[in-house]
């Protein structure tokens, strides 16, 4: 947690509540978070 920490600029405390069970974490959080990982998102349009 202390890596992910530096990695996206966020702190340890606010990682640990935004990553919570009952945390909610703003966009820009989970996008850092995310970008800090190693993943992506990606969206696509449905198809029906």
């Amino acid at each position: 947690m202390t890596q992910l920490a530096k990695d996206t600029g966020l702190g340890r405390e606010s990682l640990y509540k935004a990553l919570s069970g009952e945390g909610k974490p703003r966009f820009d959080s989970a996008w850092k978070v995310t970008h800090a990982l190693g993943l992506q998102f990606r969206a696509a349009a449905l198809t029906t």
